[in-house]
């Protein structure tokens, strides 16, 4: 009986204590005996209700049953789980015995993993699970008393410059500090949780006016703007804010926390250490993040939903196909043509991008070979490479996959750049291009003279192809100001040897426009939109084009 359980006893039918292991005797009492007390005495006051049951329905089914409560000791409360059976069943006052099991041990590794699974382990704050939890909580908070609050997104400035130059293990210092100050800033009220990486998420309950708002994250950007001392180390980072509001701008957890970091992006880009607060106005500036989206593109991969469009570049004066821009496309099931300006960017914040594009380029280059069996002569194909993709670590190795799997000279392979992409990090820009070069893959800068339109780097790196951007084409010829803007850009690409590709041209005028000042390749609807590879190759055989090149020039060149 003393090794049955941690704690063992037995009782008779009122519950009285007849036995008692000295285990539970030196638990409950220090020593002091427990005969003839009744044992719901020892039992905190909630479970007594619970306990009396279960006797009661030990006693009458004659069999074991089960309960968890919790027993009172001088220090604290312990939870058992009690097994109680009855004994001297035969007779007409049968007995119980109760034997006991300590469950603080599992109660804690069950509250550990709760933790875990609610937390940041870094920083102990909560996660974006607890984080939805909370905010639905204060949304219905909100809806009882009519009172709106806000969501502040915050990102430190310039983490990664620690990350990269100090370690990692500097920057998770700096991560525990920046949690632990920012904590201290909030009332008991608010809800401080980190969402990944360097972003922190604060729920303000109360907080709706413009005051409220710029005195809160007025002390945010104010308690990181001060040094932190790590190892030796002086380090200053600051911070950006976005914030959007309940219920102005959104009414459930997903899009509020969206809308401020799209907030806190627009601080970033708009000067950083400041706040901005969501504007409705943002919506056409940067594509609001679709979670339904991005869950069907994953099954489109899956499913091979993403296809690969083809537009005609053609030369100018004679209007031959001289080679095609790759434009993904995906064709969803219910959905139908899903515009690319939806899901391209969601790619680029989740990393799919990497996949599609790596897809896209091999592909593109196995389709040129299949363009040029059609036409008998040497084409070329231009495929866009995005941010992500350009700084990603493996881009130089699908390249060469690329080049290497199609047979492809590299001569033949356009690389289609923004000028942003380049100004991120110029230093790994010049170095990647340079690799590129020696494959003799051809570089294009894409909308060009949209992005920074530093002509710094048209001499720093190696570019073949510039692209005037459409928004230069569209008025032509009527608007001067685009005239000499298209003029500028052809004159500069002849003195530094560079092509030009004008890309929008959908009329006659457009186009004569543009030959007459010397842009020798053309591209747009008026030449033709982007197609299949099935009809892209049957303009290539039928030639398709021929009824809009000039008499005079159809027997030559077509």
């Amino acid at each position: 009986m003393e090794e049955a359980g941690d704690v063992v006893f037995r009782l008779n039918q009122q519950g009285q204590i007849l036995f008692a292991s000295q285990r539970t005797v030196a638990l409950i009492c220090c020593g002091r005996t427990l005969l003839g007390e009744p044992l719901a005495a020892h039992v905190a006051e909630i479970d007594r209700a619970a306990l009396k049951a279960t006797l009661i329905e030990a006693i009458e089914a004659r069999s074991a049953c089960r309960v968890e409560l919790h027993l009172k000791t001088p220090e604290q409360d312990i939870s058992y789980e009690l097994r109680i059976s009855a004994f001297d069943v035969d007779t007409d006052n049968p007995g119980l015995l109760l034997v006991g099991r300590d469950l603080s041990a599992q109660h804690a590794t069950e509250e550990r993993l709760r933790h875990m699974a609610t937390h940041d382990a870094l920083t102990e704050l909560p996660n974006r699970l607890l984080l939805s939890d909370r905010i639905r909580m204060v949304i219905a908070q909100a809806r009882r008393s009519g009172q709106g609050f806000s969501v502040a997104t915050i990102g430190l400035d310039g983490f990664k410059k620690v990350n990269d130059g100090l370690g990692h293990p500097v920057g998770d210092a700096v991560l525990r500090m920046a949690a632990a100050r920012l904590r201290k800033t909030l009332r008991d009220s608010d809800t401080l949780a980190r969402v990944g990486g360097d972003e922190f998420v604060a729920v303000l309950p109360g907080t709706h006016s413009d005051a409220q708002i710029k005195l809160v994250t007025g002390r945010l950007i104010a308690t990181l703007q001060s040094p932190f001392e790590v190892d030796g180390h002086t380090i200053y980072v600051g911070a950006s804010v976005g914030v959007a509001l309940y219920p102005d701008h959104a009414e459930d957890e997903v899009r509020l926390v969206a809308l401020a970091d799209a907030a806190m992006s627009r601080a970033k880009e708009t000067g950083k250490a400041r706040c901005v607060v969501y504007s409705p106005r943002q919506e056409g500036s940067a594509p609001e993040h679709d979670i339904s989206l991005e869950a069907a593109m994953f099954q489109a991969v899956r499913e091979g939903e993403f296809l690969l469009y083809y537009q005609p570049i053609v030369d100018a004066h004679t209007r031959e196909i001289l080679g095609f821009e790759t434009l993904m496309r995906w064709k969803h099931p219910t959905l139908g043509m899903v515009p690319p300006v939806r899901f391209i960017p969601i790619a680029e914040t989740n990393g799919l991008i990497n996949l599609l594009g790596a897809w896209a380029l091999k592909a593109a280059c196995v389709q040129l070979k299949q363009f040029e069996e059609v036409a008998k002569r040497s084409l070329y194909i231009s495929v866009n490479i995005s941010p992500r993709q350009f700084r990603n670590d493996k881009f130089l190795d699908v390249l060469d996959d690329a080049i290497a799997y199609s047979g492809l000279d590299g001569a033949q392979l356009v690389l289609e750049i923004t000028e942003g992409t380049l100004m991120i990090d110029p230093v790994h820009a010049e170095a990647i291009l340079s690799k590129m070069t020696e494959r003799k893959a051809r570089i294009a800068i894409d909308d060009f003279g949209t992005g920074y339109s530093s002509l710094a780097y048209l001499k720093r790196f190696p570019i073949s192809v510039l692209k005037i951007d459409r928004t230069f084409i569209r008025d032509l010829p009527a608007s001067q100001k685009d005239g000499a803007i298209c003029n500028a850009v052809l004159d500069l690409a002849k003195h530094l040897d560079l092509s030009v590709v004008a890309e929008g041209v959908e009329t006659e005028e457009q186009l004569h426009y543009l030959e007459q000042r010397g842009c020798q390749r053309i591209q747009g609807y008026l030449t033709g939109k982007p197609m299949p590879a099935n009809v892209a190759m049957a303009a290539l055989k039928e030639s398709t084009y021929a009824n809009l090149v000039p008499t005079e020039l159809r027997q030559v060149h077509l």
